[in-house]
């Protein structure tokens, strides 16, 4: 199963409320994903550079939750994800509702997909979410959660193997930096990918 590491103290508050690591270590079993290991920043970058606890090295002492959810629970694969979930859980909060805005079919941004696209992509979802920022934080959690997403979910068959695209792709833009039209295209891509089926050599 996915194990997700998330910084103790910014989970708590995320949650609104401090646990002892019992407690908190009951409220998981409970809820049905498990504290799978308690260390910190500086002990992760020991054991990832294989370093002896007496040499020093940068990074700080937060402790870090790592914790194990269900494989098929991909909205718990970043800590907002599971300070959410554990909230509407301890009924602190219901379950929230997204809506789609209401705007004129006009002023609606369109992203037009070529033909070709279809071959690889044949579907397309996009969104924009406004009134929105991130700051370093939240920002790292969204690509984590993004990464976690495109070694599972999206996985098909993952490029070791010549020629397999995954079967989804995600991607985040800033729409203040870009302007329309756009366009969803595979390029060079494509023209990889017909060389190599193609090829007779």
């Amino acid at each position: 199963m996915p194990t997700v590491s998330v910084g103790r103290d910014r989970l708590y508050a995320a949650l609104g409320k401090e646990y002892t690591q019992k407690e908190f270590e009951d409220l998981c079993f409970r809820f049905g994903i498990e504290l799978d290991d308690v260390t910190t920043e500086k002990a992760i970058i020991r054991k990832e550079k294989h370093l002896d606890k007496e040499e020093e090295e940068e990074g700080d002492e937060e402790v870090i939750y790592k914790i194990e959810v269900p494989a098929n629970r991909y909205d718990l694969l970043c800590l907002e994800g599971i300070a959410l979930s554990l909230r509407i859980f301890n009924e602190q909060q219901e379950m929230p509702t997204y809506k789609v805005a209401n705007i004129d079919k006009k002023a609606m941004l369109q992203m037009h997909v070529k033909p070709e696209t279809s071959m690889i992509r044949p579907f397309v979802v996009c969104a924009v979410l406004r009134n929105m920022s991130f700051d370093e934080v939240s920002y790292n959690s969204f690509i984590d959660l993004q990464d976690k997403l495109h070694q599972n979910i999206c996985r098909l068959g993952g490029w070791e193997n010549v020629g397999e695209e995954p079967l989804l792709r995600l991607a985040l833009m800033t729409l203040d930096t870009l302007e329309g039209p756009f366009t969803y295209e595979v390029g060079l891509l494509l023209q990889c990918m017909l060389i190599f089926l193609f090829n007779e050599k």
